[in-house]
């Protein structure tokens, strides 16, 4: 692995971090979590009309940039930064990679470009909380979660030859806004039990979606309603399972995940390193004190840590290394860990709601409820290197 980053790397980094710095501080950020959709549009068309964000790393022919995974993590390390709320995560992290990797030519081809563009938004609904379960990030994923046994989870049916959906799913990211869904369900009952992926327009007749209130404000989540909506399989046979195919999109969304905590923690550091350098007690800047200067060493060397596993993983992906999910974990503890104690070292004024404090510590403990927590993503990691595995020594 080479750590520097190349010239585009740098510039991509350079660029977005100016872009956000204008259009993604404080008060752009609190209007943008008061709108419908919980996001600013202007800055989602910013996005992809200067940068390509949404096509970062989506092929050339399906009027993408065509940059590796470890590109668009690094993006999303400038978004998590500024907790910038876009479709970014859901369309181009989730999403557009199954439709790449699984849609039939004429699905990427109608739904790609338009991905790449930035007019079209999606993402992936699963049954909640299946999300971390669906992506196999803390166990495995080849269970009902979609909607197995007689009832729950959203299940699909044949009917005269057209696919029909039945069921709900909560917490889904962007689900309230986005203008595809792509929908996980169960078929084929008890004998040929498989999980299916579905595409399901946003007008689509009998879906209802409503915005949910969350945890964590700058990741807008939906609640999804499915009442027999007809569906269009996503790919061309409906004899493929894909549980497999989740996994490795998991992989790889545990490393940019890994990547936007990093950039949320070397932002709450940071603010609070300029805090303590002002704020005065016994007539010294409490940043002079020991006590202090120790804490926040302990939050740099966790920050650096995480930075170094986070840009390993994001450099794995390309080399079909799983390592996203260990990478994943290291970085929320670094981001609960510098948010708990901007929030503590900014004293009174962390705890209220006009500071930004706040913020980072609710997508730190937002991410955990979706994709972690922690400690079960280490242990799906060790359960799948046979960490624990007795095995017998011959001398």
């Amino acid at each position: 692995m080479d750590p520097s980053f190349t010239a585009e790397q740098d510039e991509i980094r350079r660029t977005l971090r100016e872009l956000l710095h204008k259009r993604s501080g404080p008060h752009e950020l609190r209007a943008a979590l008061d709108t419908p959709a919980g996001h600013d549009p202007a800055l989602w068309t910013a996005l992809a009309d200067h940068l390509g964000l949404p096509g970062l790393a989506l092929p050339e022919a399906y009027g993408g940039v065509g940059c590796p995974v470890a590109d668009l993590a690094l993006a999303c390390e400038e978004t998590g930064r500024t907790l910038a709320p876009s479709p970014l995560l859901a369309t181009s992290v989730l999403a557009a990679p199954l439709i790449l990797a699984l849609g039939t030519e004429a699905q990427r081809t109608a739904l790609l470009p338009r991905i790449a563009a930035g007019t079209l938004t999606a993402t992936l609904a699963v049954p909640a909380p299946a999300l971390t379960t669906a992506l196999a990030l803390t166990c495995g994923n080849d269970g009902d979660w979609a909607g197995g046994g007689r009832a729950g989870g959203i299940q699909a049916r044949r009917v005269a030859g057209t696919w029909r959906l039945y069921g709900e799913a909560t917490q889904v990211l962007d689900g309230h806004s986005a203008g595809l869904l792509l929908v996980a369900a169960h078929a084929g009952g008890y004998v040929r039990s498989r999980t299916l992926l579905f595409l399901v327009p946003a007008e689509s007749e009998g879906l209802v979606r409503v915005r949910q209130t969350a945890l964590d404000a700058t990741r807008p989540q939906g609640h999804v309603q499915l009442r027999y909506v007809r569906a269009e399989l996503l790919g061309s046979s409906d004899e493929r399972s894909v549980p497999e195919d989740l996994a490795l999109l998991g992989d790889r969304a545990a490393a940019v995940l890994a990547c936007e905590a990093v950039g949320a923690a070397d932002r709450a550091l940071e603010r609070t390193v300029e805090y303590v350098g002002q704020r005065e007690q016994f007539g010294r800047v409490i940043g002079s004190f020991q006590a202090v200067q120790h804490r926040l060493a302990d939050v740099y060397v966790r920050l650096q840590a995480a930075r170094s596993a986070a840009y390993y993983a994001a450099w794995a992906t390309g080399r079909d290394e799983r390592v996203g999910a260990l990478a994943l974990a290291q970085a929320l503890e670094a981001l609960r860990t510098a948010a708990a104690e901007a929030i503590q070292l900014h004293g009174g004024i962390g705890f209220t709601w006009e500071h930004e404090a706040h913020l980072y510590f609710k997508r730190a403990a937002g991410d955990e409820f979706l994709f972690g927590p922690a400690h079960r993503l280490r242990a799906h990691a060790a359960d799948r290197a046979r960490l624990f595995t007795r095995r017998e020594v011959t001398v």
